[in-house]
């Protein structure tokens, strides 16, 4: 995945869910990888920013959204280094299955548990995870 970022590794990638009070910051170098939310007071400068609404958001991750039928419709707004969001999208796309299970799993039976929730307040459903 790192390997698509090609020069965007080092960037730093803001995505903004905004019906949220918070944000997330993505710094994707492959030697400090750094993913954290943030509240949005506490947001620094970065590359590039992504905002959409959470559940547009999760969906896009959970691969059941189309990131380019998102932004052309608008649900999802870029800003900053075009360049590099197309590469962390083309990145994303190297990763088999869902990106959302994969976190979710990072955090056992609980982000299991917190992710079959999402997607059901979400109105849409998924393969189950495990």
């Amino acid at each position: 995945m790192f390997n698509r970022l090609g020069a965007h590794k080092k960037s730093c990638f803001v995505i903004d869910p905004v019906n949220m009070p918070f944000v997330l910051e993505l710094k994707p170098d492959p030697d400090n990888l750094s993913f954290r939310a943030l509240s949005r007071r506490d947001v620094a400068a970065c590359d590039a920013k992504i905002s959409g609404k959470f559940m547009d958001l999760l969906q896009l991750i959970d691969c059941d959204q189309d990131g380019d039928a998102m932004f052309f419709s608008r649900g999802l707004e870029i800003a900053g280094d075009t360049e590099a969001v197309v590469s962390l999208r083309n990145a994303l796309d190297d990763v088999d299955g869902s990106l959302a299970e994969k976190v979710a799993n990072m955090f056992g039976p609980a982000g299991r548990l917190a992710l079959s929730g999402l997607r059901r307040l979400g109105g849409y459903s998924h393969a189950p995870i495990g």
